[in-house]
């Protein structure tokens, strides 16, 4: 069974920086979908930034563009969110997560479309 274990998490102030990690054992990650996630006290999982395919197709929120970015290393079987210029409304519990499969959900980052979840690490961004 596989797992996935995040971390990088922890209590920031607006403007800072932070780099989340997803560790993957039991399966690699190598040409899957993996996606961060995001859910904030009363609203649903949100897909913050997707990586796919043998390419890296990615994909940003728009609320995360020119502030996120993903990145994996096959090597380390691990993905990365590099978060700057950090937002009160960025706070949440962020996942991680797997699709054993690419499609157009995956792509477009839909959280139904991924099967294999971290335990989610918080991120809190507050002054």
């Amino acid at each position: 069974q596989g797992q996935l274990v995040e971390s990088g998490g922890g209590l920031v102030q607006p403007g800072d920086s932070l780099r989340l990690s997803c560790a993957a054992s039991g399966f690699t990650l190598d040409y899957r979908a993996i996606g961060w996630f995001r859910q904030a006290p009363g609203k649903e999982r949100e897909g913050v930034s997707c990586i796919s395919g043998s390419f890296d197709n990615t994909y940003y929120a728009d609320s995360v563009k020119g502030r996120f970015t993903i990145s994996r290393d096959n090597a380390k079987n691990t993905v990365y969110l590099q978060m700057n210029s950090l937002k009160p409304e960025d706070t949440a519990v962020y996942y991680c997560a797997a699709a054993k499969f690419i499609t157009s959900a995956t792509i477009n980052c839909l959280p139904r479309a991924f099967g294999s979840w971290g335990q989610g690490t918080q991120v809190t961004v507050s002054s």
